[in-house]
């Protein structure tokens, strides 16, 4: 049986593709297609947006047949999840895949990215409890556990996309917006702290996804992703801070310019730093711990665990319920 699978994860701001050969990366990439746009204020998918997300779900067919792998899985997270006319969506994604599109809620989002934020990580984390922050377009999820085990994860309703357009009106946003949007994501730690107190005492904590890892590649000026230089980077408080107020005070138009800042995500980054930066400041953290790798490759990890036990064609719905129970 062949070693090679492929994870397809369906975001509020962008559409990531895993493949992986045993634990070898074959490709791996984000397209930003926006998905989540107008969810916030409308409740439904535009169809823009859906139109672009099916075409670079077209694509992905091409890369994941052109690797010759069958083993093909999909998720869909937040602004899928939300919507209303989300159904449509997922028909038409299932059938230009070719393989069923799960939706799935912020617990199991968080499970997944807790589970995928410690590949190739180990040596950084250690076994001490971990805390895993997972920064996503139209949600953000805390995970915590011991590294290896399920973790208690809460998920609460803003990311960068719906952040931005719920609170950041202006260009660029006015000083009382971005309180505001700090504001609002402290409000829901609070909620968080209630639910898992132990947050407050967190050592570790390890960032995922778009907005963690774009801010440290605008901290390090770096004009490519670069796994090898990002994975494992220590994130300061002050050099996120800084990030923050670089960005904040700039319009669109220069902020595009910053190096490290890729131009698709430039609309939406300063509301990915306002969670961050809130998230930093309450938990009184000194530090975060990129991770470049999240929730596709917890997906990967789930389904072979799995595969054992369900068989190598099984559905991912009935994977994820049967590792939920494991």
């Amino acid at each position: 049986m062949s070693d090679r699978i492929a994870v397809v994860d369906i975001g509020s701001n962008s559409v990531k593709l895993l493949v992986l050969d045993g634990n070898d990366v074959l490709h791996r990439d984000s397209v930003v297609t926006r998905l989540g746009t107008g969810v916030a204020d409308t409740g439904n998918l535009a169809d823009e947006s859906v139109a672009d997300t099916l075409q670079r779900l077209a694509e992905i067919k091409n890369i994941v047949e052109s690797h010759g792998i069958t083993d093909l899985h999909a998720v869909a997270t937040a602004a899928v999840r939300s919507a209303n006319n989300s159904g449509p969506f997922i028909a038409q994604a299932e059938r230009t895949l070719g393989c069923d599109v799960t939706v799935i809620d912020g617990v199991t989002e968080g499970t997944l990215a807790f589970i995928g934020a410690q590949r190739n990580l180990e040596h950084v984390i250690g076994t001490e409890p971990l805390t895993v922050l997972d920064v996503g377009g139209g949600s953000t999820e805390f995970s915590i556990g011991l590294p290896g085990s399920t973790p208690r994860v809460v998920s609460i309703p803003y990311g960068a996309r719906n952040l931005t357009e719920r609170i950041l009106e202006h260009d660029p946003p006015r000083p009382e917006e971005l309180t505001n949007a700090i504001g609002a994501v402290v409000d829901e730690i609070d909620d968080v702290v209630r639910e898992i107190p132990e947050l407050e005492s967190c050592d570790r904590l390890v960032g995922v996804a778009g907005t963690v890892v774009t801010i440290a590649m605008v901290e390090l000026g770096l004009h490519e992703f670069d796994a090898h230089v990002l994975h494992g980077m220590e994130l300061t408080k002050e050099a996120a801070e800084d990030v923050f107020r670089t960005l904040a005070t700039e319009t669109l138009a220069d902020r595009v310019h910053n190096p490290g800042l890729p131009a698709d995500r430039a609309d939406i980054i300063v509301g990915g730093c306002c969670v961050l930066v809130a998230v930093l400041r309450k938990l009184q953290l000194p530090a975060i711990t990129v991770s470049t790798t999240a929730l596709a490759d917890g997906v990967a990890v789930v389904a072979r665990r799995s595969a054992a036990r369900l068989g190598a064609g099984a559905r991912l719905a009935d994977v994820l319920r049967d590792f939920s129970l494991s």
